[in-house]
């Protein structure tokens, strides 16, 4: 099987929740050398109703930079002179309000804090890379504003605030997240890795992967944002890049905090964690859990081993409602990308093929097979008629994304037995 790229993070994001709801302590998981656990901050970017790019023409590396650039004054009337009842956010690098354009368009004004943790190059490599990059699960960049010592950010606002308020910051007044809106968020933030692993050129490594940088809009469509810390992955003959050590607490693959060495297995490892944290609904660090659960990874670790034990992961707001079978896959495939050996973890195109299986909603009335976790033909029968001669390529593909999900969920139940044999085997 091949490997998952892993990301890794240079400039400090950080965001966190000014209100834990559901009887947990704020976000832990702010974005500072990834050794360190600081109080997080908390930014709720949200969704424009579309995307501007015009005037500022620039090259750079050869390639066109088109961005729209705003005054100091136009966003300030945007944000009503960015008054407080417009806050929607607030973070180590500054506030996020929400504006109306002249034109009309909603969008999200983060207003980078001059004495804040993101400085004039975190700022710079932000406009770049998302002038550069374009996927419809990565967050839009509208413009930006250098007035000044004056830095801003101009978004589409993301009308659904991000994932860390619909999993780990709920209130009792809202309904959860049930399991296939789950994967199919899921789903979108590993398109979004895997177009910047594998289909940006050069690659990058966005390295700051948390649910707080995962925003949400119509139907919890999920885009990737903040870009301050992501990295040009390594080109030519180099299988890593070398720099300092930054990231979320919790979020960090070890090696990487061990050695500085960042490539984009990196990301696939942090993608690991977010994946556990929608399966169980627990945050990657919560300090107010007994010791010993207080970090997810290590917690949930020893459960990986036994299928008989998955249940004790799913969130008890699931209430039950979910597939064991997808829910067995789901935990392999995190179990994957949270391997200690960089090189075991898979890559994110098998990532985004098994969970584009498992994203899939049941048709009313399906007794599909993903439901039974014994079955072994194939999901698709149920689903289609075998009268509908263009139902092929759809049932071959969901067949493929199927086979994968199992291999997957095979090989780590596969390892898990391999390292019980023999404990000094991790290869």
């Amino acid at each position: 099987m091949s490997c998952f790229p892993c990301f890794s993070s240079q400039a400090k994001k950080a965001t966190k929740r000014l209100n834990s709801k559901r009887g947990q302590p704020p976000s832990t998981t702010s974005t500072v050398p990834c050794t360190q656990p600081k109080p997080a901050e908390n930014q709720r970017h949200k969704k424009s109703t579309e995307t501007s790019t015009d005037e500022n023409n620039t090259k750079e590396n050869g390639n066109t930079i088109a961005s729209q650039t705003f005054t100091f004054r136009e966003l300030a009337h945007a944000t009503k002179n960015f008054r407080y009842d417009c806050l929607v956010g607030e973070g180590g690098f500054g506030r996020v309000y929400k504006g109306h354009l002249s034109t009309g368009q909603v969008v999200a004004v983060k207003q980078l804090n001059r004495n804040g943790l993101q400085g004039n190059k975190e700022f710079l490599v932000e406009v770049l890379m998302l002038s550069l990059l374009h996927h419809p699960n990565l967050v839009n960049l509208i413009g930006y504003c250098a007035d000044g010592d004056q830095r801003l950010l101009v978004y589409e606002f993301m009308s659904l605030g991000s994932l860390e308020d619909h999993l780990l910051e709920i209130s009792p007044q809202q309904r959860p997240l049930d399991w296939y809106s789950r994967m199919k968020i899921a789903l979108d933030a590993a398109k979004g890795l895997e177009y910047l692993h594998v289909k940006a050129n050069p690659p990058v490594i966005y390295r700051d992967l948390k649910s707080s940088n995962i925003l949400l809009e119509k139907d919890f469509h999920a885009k990737l944002s903040d870009f301050g810390l992501a990295k040009l992955g390594p080109t030519g003959d180099k299988s890593h890049v070398s720099t300092r050590v930054m990231g979320t607490y919790g979020y960090c693959a070890p090696e990487y905090q061990r050695t500085g060495q960042l490539t984009s297995k990196s990301d696939v490892y942090s993608f690991g964690v977010v994946l556990l944290e929608l399966i169980t609904g627990r945050r990657a660090i919560d300090t107010r859990k007994p010791t010993r659960e207080q970090n997810l990874v290590p917690w949930a670790t020893p459960l990986f081993k036994d299928t008989s034990r998955h249940a004790e992961l799913a969130d008890p707001l699931l209430r039950g409602d979910y597939p064991m079978k997808g829910l067995n896959q789901a935990v392999a495939i995190a179990s994957m990308c949270l391997r200690e050996d960089d090189k075991l973890r898979p890559v994110m195109s098998d990532v985004v093929t098994a969970l584009s299986y498992l994203a899939v909603v049941p048709k009313d009335g399906d007794t599909s097979p993903l439901l039974s976790s014994h079955s072994n033909s194939s999901p698709i029968s149920s689903e289609c008629s075998p009268s509908k001669s263009s139902s092929h390529d759809k049932d071959s593909a969901r067949e493929r994304q199927r086979a994968i999900a199992e291999a997957i969920e095979w090989g780590s139940h596969h390892n898990a037995r391999s390292r019980a044999q023999s404990p000094s085997a991790d290869t």
